[in-house]
């Protein structure tokens, strides 16, 4: 398999992901169970649509540094940098957009910390810092020591327990950060800063099965490659989960291993029918749009649905779906899908136009 078909492999999934965040972000009113993330322990398919991108951005990171040897050059440096703070920022302004389309410009003193992009900033600074400073054959290990330790953190903290009042990882974010800038929804922020610690466990998994996909061989070596490492990691989260259940909110050990063997599976069977040629079904064509803008498509769907609910339409759109498909769910599942459609549009006019951003 060449380089280009294994991107394209790459590129479908991540397409498939931030497609599935879309949807699930942007259900309206009512949802479908499994388009709603855990109360607490178990695990939906929404759960699923996070840490498959950060897997995800495992690979990218291999791939991507693999170009430079891996060497810690001052520009390769610089770029790391550069990427980590442009994606916190873009974290935080989303979430002060959020307040200032309701008049709410000097929001700083009540602005959220955390969230999804300030974790996906974090998790690729140190992993990156670690492609390019530490030896390879550690990815494992380190992986494994980080889990180990966020598993002493969670059962010496009460760490699965609902109470933000005993719960270490609820306790840290309040300390560090203060009741006013952290995540109200939940007794514990699903992307607080204790829980990036299995989150770069996470990547480097993901860092390790892009040297797995990077290796020489046949497409049946490297698919057979992915498909061992991510039955493995989906065995051994299996096992763990007896006695640390599968938990997203905290990003429980069990949570990482289950779902980056999810992923593994998933590209190792995209890699298998991969043979040159992008757009050889509509399906996969219809991801690889979304995959080659991803965080951008990312980025201007949070924005968009923001927007679009300050101005009324959201609630428009969703009344006019509801009153041809009554049921609650199916209509909620209907604007979700009305607008993955929607970003599908953007991301296809950039596509058509071989506009592909990278931040």
């Amino acid at each position: 398999m060449n380089t280009k078909s294994r991107l394209v492999s790459l590129d479908i999934l991540r397409g498939f992901t931030v497609a599935g965040m879309i949807l699930v972000n942007n259900g309206w009113g009512e949802s479908f169970e499994m388009l709603r993330h855990s109360r607490w322990n178990g695990l939906t398919p929404c759960d699923l649509v996070f840490p498959f991108f950060l897997f995800i951005m495992g690979i990218s990171c291999y791939l991507s540094l693999v170009k430079s040897g891996f060497q810690p050059t001052r520009q390769v440096l610089q770029r790391i940098a550069r990427r980590t703070v442009l994606l916190f920022a873009i974290g935080l302004f989303i979430n002060w957009f959020d307040h200032a389309v309701e008049g709410d410009l000097l929001c700083f003193g009540h602005l959220r910390v955390w969230a999804v992009m300030q974790r996906i900033a974090l998790c690729y600074g140190v992993v990156s810092l670690f492609a390019v400073g530490c030896p390879h054959r550690l990815t494992l290990p380190v992986a494994a020591g980080l889990l180990a330790v966020y598993t002493v953190i969670l059962l010496a903290g009460n760490g699965y327990a609902y109470d933000a009042d005993v719960n270490i990882l609820a306790q840290a974010d309040l300390r560090l950060f203060g009741y006013d800038h952290i995540y109200h929804k939940s007794p514990v922020d699903p992307e607080g800063l204790l829980g990036t610690i299995p989150s770069v466990a996470h990547v480097l998994l993901g860092f390790y099965c892009g040297s797995l996909v990077r290796r020489g061989g046949t497409v049946g070596d490297k698919a057979l490659a992915v498909f061992v490492f991510g039955t493995v990691l989906l065995f051994l989260g299996w096992l763990l989960s007896f006695g640390l259940p599968l938990n997203k909110r905290i990003w429980s050990p069990s949570y990482a291993l289950v779902t980056c063997g999810l992923a593994s599976l998933l590209l190792g069977a995209l890699v298998s029918t991969e043979r040159g040629g992008a757009g050889d079904s509509p399906l996969k064509s219809f991801f690889l749009v979304f995959g080659v803008n991803a965080l951008v498509l990312y980025v201007s769907s949070e924005l968009l649905a923001i927007v679009l609910k300050q101005v009324g339409l959201s609630e428009l759109v969703y009344d006019g779906i509801h009153a041809v498909v009554a049921p609650l769910k199916w209509a909620s599942l209907g604007y979700a899908l009305y607008f993955v459609i929607l970003n599908y549009a953007i991301g296809y006019i950039l596509y058509r136009r071989k506009i592909f951003i990278k931040l």
